[in-house]
């Protein structure tokens, strides 16, 4: 019999990697005749780069760049040489977490230092990047980003216009003459799992400005610099902005990152089962075991056991579940495909247990699973 144990984290217990091994544990002890994988995954959040440097085995590479301010800021990334992959978070240099509350002002900050980690990974001799695009204090649409790679954008008067928000329907013109010589060498996959449009009122600025610190007025100024500045990158690179799912993603680095870096936008859960070669280890299994911290409604929309399914569904797979808790009735788990479910507060005496002795639990849970098998 072959398992796969397929998991997300259970935050603030348990990490992807402590559940797999906690399964493997409990199923052992009860059955020896089964060939065990562990695919610890992620879906693009929190916990995201451990995960990925369980199939990359990189290194943590730590770069001066500037922060969304234009200040100095240490920013880490991880670089494999041996693959030459490198996994880049812009939230590491253009993050909200870099700032306190009271300083988050997404018309004047800039993606500049994402840009300036991506030409070191280059400079290191990357040839695919993994970019994500979470947790971004910005909304100047990437040109701080393209602005570290070579690209300058100019006002009327053939000047050079700072790479922010407030900026952008000042740019009349791009000037790509000085781009990185081997930027378009590199193959760049993005994370991103929303599908907002560059502007209007499902977009960038509108859905996401007031978060990132923008009053009304700014809302508006910035959804015009958008909608001017799309008119910018039809004229010159013939894509029409708001036909890309996904355009208005972490201030408009979305549409940036297939316009100036020639990207793909992927769901993180795919990007991470493409890094683990997931498809193709599932082959021949019997059952895999996935879960996360709480099994509910969200979990349809792009989170990982969605992705498990998605691809278990494909090859006629048995899945089960293993939650912090599940937020959801029997019939709905089976419609959704669950083959078995159990929670760790069926076992728990209460939340704080579950949360201290994760480990033991699961692997009790693992236990119970391998006996009806």
């Amino acid at each position: 019999m072959k398992i796969v144990l397929a998991p997300d984290k259970f935050k603030n217990s348990l990490t992807g990697l402590e559940f797999c091994n906690a399964v493997e544990e409990g199923i052992s002890s009860v059955k020896s005749d089964v060939e065990i994988i562990k695919l610890p995954l992620a879906d693009g959040g929190d916990g995201t780069i451990e995960v990925v440097n369980y199939y990359l085995k990189g290194e943590v590479v730590n770069v001066e760049v500037n922060n969304p301010f234009f200040k100095p800021v240490i920013a880490s990334y991880l670089y494999s040489k041996t693959t030459k992959t490198a996994f880049i978070e812009m939230a590491e240099a253009s993050g909200v977490k870099l700032l306190k509350p009271e300083q988050f002002d997404c018309k004047n900050t800039t993606t500049l230092g994402t840009g300036e980690m991506i030409a070191d990974a280059i400079n290191r001799g990357a040839s695919k990047i993994i970019l994500g695009i979470g947790g971004s204090a910005t909304n100047d649409c990437g040109i701080g980003m393209a602005t570290a790679l070579g690209y300058r954008f100019l006002d009327k008067n053939n000047d050079e216009v700072s790479p922010i928000g407030a900026n952008l329907s000042q740019i009349e013109s791009i000037d790509i003459s000085n781009v990185h010589s081997k930027l378009y060498e590199v193959d760049f996959s993005v994370a991103c799992d929303v599908t907002n449009p560059l502007y209007g009122v499902n977009g960038a600025a509108h859905v996401y400005g007031a978060q990132k610190g923008a009053t009304f007025t700014d809302v508006e100024m910035l959804d015009k610099g958008l909608r001017d500045f799309s008119k910018i990158l039809n004229a010159i690179f013939d894509i029409d902005s708001q036909t890309i799912k996904g355009a208005g993603a972490a201030g408009g680095m979305g549409i940036a990152s297939k316009v100036f870096l020639n990207g793909t936008l992927e769901p993180g859960i795919q990007l991470v089962k493409n890094l683990a070669n997931f498809d193709n280890q599932i082959e021949t299994a019997d059952w895999i075991v996935t879960g996360e911290g709480k099994l509910d409604i969200q979990t349809f929309s792009g989170k990982t056991i969605q992705g498990v399914m998605n691809s278990a569904k494909a090859k006629n797979i048995k899945v089960a579940a293993f939650c912090g808790a599940i937020d959801l009735d029997k019939n709905s788990i089976i419609d959704f495909g669950i083959d078995y479910a159990d929670a760790v507060l069926n076992h728990s005496e209460d939340l704080d247990d579950a949360m201290k002795n994760g480990y033991s639990y699961v692997k009790e849970m693992a236990e119970a699973f391998a006996k009806i098998l």
